[in-house]
């Protein structure tokens, strides 16, 4: 399983950024997808879901901010961040379902400050 995330970088509170996750070595059109992050000194939490057939599900702390989507053409899950928040800072990485323990691939640092 290769999972090569993307997109993060530095933005104020209010902004916006997409995040890419880039997959390999496995039946992506099959399964359900996830997106997690891990704040500083804190636990790696799942943010979104999204099953093969496109049902999303959401942390309640990023409801109404972020979107799930996915191509199963291109192996490829996005996170589209609206709305940021600093609590929103972390390590953001993709995983296989929603209960993902790894291996972790490369996740992408995203940092909400003023």
């Amino acid at each position: 399983v290769q999972l090569q995330a993307s997109g993060g970088g530095e933005v104020q509170p209010g902004g916006s950024l997409r995040l890419t996750c880039v997959t390999s070595g496995i039946i992506f059109r099959a399964i359900k997808m996830g997106w997690y992050r891990q704040a500083p000194g804190k636990q790696r939490e799942l943010v979104a879901d999204i099953t093969s057939g496109g049902t999303t599900n959401y942390a309640d702390s990023v409801k109404g901010r972020f979107t799930i989507s996915r191509d199963n053409v291109r192996k490829t899950v996005y996170l589209q961040m609206n709305g940021l928040k600093p609590e929103d800072t972390a390590v953001y990485y993709c995983g296989v379902g929603s209960r993902y323990t790894g291996p972790w691939g490369q996740g992408t640092l995203v940092t909400v400050s003023s």
